[in-house]
Parts: structure tokens; C-alpha cells; sequence
């Protein structure tokens, strides 16, 4: 089949796009391929599977430009696909990347799945939800996924830990207790070519069917690079750094992905110790 992938310059984007092209014929775009509608056109009509994974990254600070950039990135490219598609008469399947920041916070001892509908009230939220609402006017039969963190050397949220993390510096976000989402790169692309293959439609948590603290996160990643763990990050110290973007560290978010698992998806890493060796012995 021929697959286009649009954000496919950022980590999950060249994943995809290494292990897709081994059975289909994929094409990869960044953002800017967004300035020439017709471009645009063109590369939709020819493929088979449209992968949306447009977006610029929240693991920044959140000013007000950039969470203007973290909006539009998202909102005006899905909108400019609803223009596109309502001019289509063949259209390619949707597969859009969204994330388990659309829930409200919860916590490890009361886990949310997709029978949750009902969205969080912070920006994240708001975001996922605004997204998603496009996706499903684009089409009523798309596939979303809502992405946990996803955990990688190369790129993401590991990366930026990663030299604290060396440096000894590694310690619980506040009370450490709030739930982490998280997702191994390798399930993450393995569940794509799952959803592919089974031709899978509507909502699907991409998280560890293993929910873990951010404390327990920590340690094992600690242990992991043998170093302690003990250096406690206060959240006012993160709003310092990243404003109102701390929320992606501090917001607790317990999520199981009870849909993927009855489908008959089977994780390799459905644990953080065996995730974490893989990463750092490879």
C-alpha cells in the first residue's frame, strides 16, 4: 500500500517510516508541506493510508506564541485536511496520533480506558479533544490512537532526562505518586502495523498495560544507568522552567489500553525494567 506520513520527521514519524517501508511504499513530510495545498493534494491522492502525526512538541516552555505553535500545529493542519477531503472522491484511511493528556488526571489505583469519554478541563485536554473532533469530521471511521509518553534513546522525553538522569541528578517530580503513561517506541510502531493490518477504527490507548508511578519510573531508570535517585524536583521549580507546560510532568494520568489488548495486540515491553535494559543495552 502506499502510506503518506505528515509530521514524519519527528521520532515517531522516522520510526514509522523505517518499518513501514519494508512491506509498502511510504513517503514522509514535515510541517512544511502544509504551504502548498496543492502538494498536499497530490501526495493524499496517491496514498492508500494517511498517518497524521503533525504537531509541534510540548516538552517545551509554554509561552504564549508557543502554546499559540503547539495549537495551530495541530488544529489549522487538521483543518486544512477537512478542506482537502471534502474535495475527494477516493479517500485514504486515517490513522491520527493523539494522546491520554485528553483524560482527566487519575491515578494509579483507579485506571481510565477508552470507555472514559468524558475529556480533562486543562489545555491538554482541550487540545486533544479539538483534534480528535477534526479527525472525526474528516472521517467517521479513522483510527486514533492516544499516545502515553514515548519512550526512546534517539529522541522525546528520555533523551531530555537522560543527562540529569547521568549526572546523578535524578529524583521524584514532587510527591513522585502521580501516574506515567508511557509507551516503548518499538510497541508503539508495532501496534500501528497491527491497526494496519487489522484494518482497526476508533479510539485506542497506546500506553503500557502496566502502570507505574513517576517515582517508580525514576528509580528504575536510575538503576537502570547505576546512578542514585534522590534529588527531588518541586513543581514550582518546573513552572519556573517550563510554565504552564509543567503539566505534562505533573499531571497524573493512569491509562490501560483495554481496547488494543482485546483486539489481540500482545506487548514485548510491557514492562519498565525490561524497556529501559532494552534501550540503554542496544
Amino acid at each position: 500500500m502506499n502510506i503518506l506520513i505528515l509530521g514524519g520527521t519527528g521520532l515517531v514519524g522516522q520510526a514509522l517510516h523505517e518499518t513501514l517501508q519494508d512491506d509498502h511504499q511510504v513517503q514522509a513530510f514535515g510541517r512544511g508541506i502544509y504551504s502548498s495545498t496543492k502538494l498536499l493534494t497530490e501526495k493524499i491522492e496517491w496514498s492508500d493510508i494517511l498517518i497524521q502525526l503533525s504537531g509541534a512538541s510540548v516538552a517545551k516552555r509554554w509561552t504564549a506564541r508557543y502554546k499559540q505553535e503547539i495549537w495551530d500545529s495541530r488544529i489549522k493542519t487538521n483543518q486544512q485536511l477537512v478542506d482537502i477531503f471534502s474535495t475527494l472522491k477516493n479517500k485514504p484511511k486515517l490513522i491520527f496520533a493523539s494522546a491520554v493528556g485528553f483524560y482527566p488526571e487519575s491515578y494509579c489505583d483507579a485506571a481510565l480506558d477508552e470507555s472514559c469519554s468524558e475529556p480533562g478541563s486543562d489545555y491538554l485536554s482541550l487540545l486533544s479533544t479539538r483534534w480528535e473532533e477534526l479527525a472525526k469530521e474528516i472521517s467517521n471511521d479513522a483510527l486514533i490512537f492516544r499516545f502515553g509518553v514515548v519512550l526512546s534513546k534517539k529522541s522525546g522525553a528520555l533523551k531530555e532526562m537522560l543527562p540529569m538522569y547521568k549526572f546523578g541528578l535524578g529524583g521524584p517530580i514532587g510527591s513522585g505518586e502521580q501516574c506515567f503513561p508511557w509507551i516503548y517506541i518499538k510497541d508503539l510502531v508495532r501496534a500501528f502495523s497491527y491497526g494496519i493490518n487489522k484494518d482497526l477504527t476508533g479510539i485506542y490507548n497506546l500506553t503500557s498495560p502496566n502502570l507505574i508511578t513517576q517515582k517508580t519510573f525514576g528509580k528504575t531508570f536510575a538503576k537502570t544507568l547505576r546512578r542514585p535517585f534522590y534529588l527531588t524536583t518541586f513543581e514550582w521549580q518546573l513552572k519556573l522552567i517550563f510554565g504552564e507546560g509543567s503539566q505534562v510532568l505533573t499531571k497524573s494520568l493512569a491509562i490501560k489500553p483495554t481496547k488494543l489488548s482485546e483486539q489481540g495486540f500482545i506487548f514485548k515491553y510491557p514492562k519498565i525494567e525490561n524497556t529501559l535494559k532494552d534501550i540503554f543495552n542496544n
